[in-house]
């Protein structure tokens, strides 16, 4: 088989990625290179491993069996315009980095880390063993997490924060699908349920995909179920909270702060190095991360590991995994 690879992290993962047969087959990596010249190549392809895909190229991959997406999210590639024997799979392996991060922000939240940091780096010394006024921070232990969404990401999230003694709520699409077993939640309810889930939560984790149902889910209104020391996570889509809610809301103290690791634009999409348009950098209760929440070595190579053993199958005919639109 012909294969392109465009994804330039993926690149790094080559020796993951021909293992288990594949590196019999015709390799050609692409990252970096411009979209016509991908075009051009994509003629004589049978298979594009990629994050993005543009109309132009779907059109020019008329030959295609498989577009293997390198993450979980396929929104980048345009599946109206693939031919219709085109497959399309993606892959998961980062709901632990995630859920570990999501971990790492509640507590740095919850501790005023990042105010302590940036003190201490100036001589100033804030502390209640030097001034009994300061503020104390809490554990996270005892205190209530709501996850919006109950995936891959979302059921890491409720094991990271369970193991730390926190009870644990959620709402996902189908509340009566079975749960993993050693799922420790309180309550699990349907999307009627995020209201009665924000007033309750001390930590917000969004975890659900971008669609037109969940764009703006959390607006003013949400915002306000809030409690004052409460605090959101964000490591599923920026456009799925309202912006200028969500900063309202931060910068009156409305909100006890927030942890977020993705954004309304993209500087790959032309949208600007930081990705928001409301000072969020001047906050000292919001932590900013370039959504790389997922991004560690486990999470890259169980994906190329996963994409090569599903190259494997493609070559020799068994059914592939992770299928999010079959052929026609």
């Amino acid at each position: 088989m012909r294969i392109l690879l465009t994804d330039p992290i993926l690149t790094r993962f080559t020796a993951e990625l021909t293992r288990d047969g594949t590196d019999g087959h015709d390799w050609e990596f692409l990252a970096g290179k411009p979209d016509a010249e991908i075009e051009e190549r994509l003629r004589e392809a049978d298979v594009l491993v990629a994050s993005r895909m543009t109309p132009g190229m779907a059109e020019a991959g008329g030959r295609l069996r498989l577009v293997h997406v390198t993450g979980a999210g396929y929104d980048r590639i345009p599946l109206d315009a693939l031919a219709p024997g085109v497959t399309v799979c993606n892959t998961f392996h980062h709901g632990r980095s995630i859920a570990e991060h999501v971990v790492l922000a509640a507590l740095a939240l919850s501790r005023r880390v990042l105010r302590a940091d940036r003190l201490l780096r100036r001589g100033i010394w804030e502390s209640v063993a030097v001034d009994p006024d300061v503020e104390l921070g809490g554990t996270l232990a005892g205190r209530t997490v709501g996850v919006v969404g109950l995936g891959e990401i979302g059921a890491q999230v409720v094991r990271a924060t369970t193991a730390l003694g926190m009870r644990a709520r959620a709402t996902r699409r189908n509340p009566a699908a079975p749960l993993p077993p050693d799922l420790r939640l309180d309550r699990v309810a349907g999307d009627d349920g995020l209201a009665d889930l924000l007033t309750g939560s001390d930590v917000v984790v969004l975890t659900v995909p971008l669609s037109p149902a969940t764009r703006g889910l959390i607006g003013a209104e949400q915002l306000r179920l809030m409690r004052p020391d409460a605090l959101l996570v964000n490591v599923a889509r920026g456009p799925i909270v309202d912006e200028d809610a969500l900063y309202e809301a931060l910068a009156q103290r409305r909100i006890g702060g927030a942890a977020l690791d993705v954004w309304w634009s993209h500087p790959k999409d032309g949208g600007g190095a930081r990705g928001f348009t409301r000072p969020f950098h001047e906050l000292d209760t919001v932590l900013l991360t370039p959504h790389h929440s997922g991004h560690t070595r486990e999470t890259f190579t169980g994906r190329a590991a996963e994409i090569a053993a599903n190259l494997a199958r493609l070559s020799t005919g068994e059914p592939l995994t992770n299928v999010v639109r079959a052929p026609a």
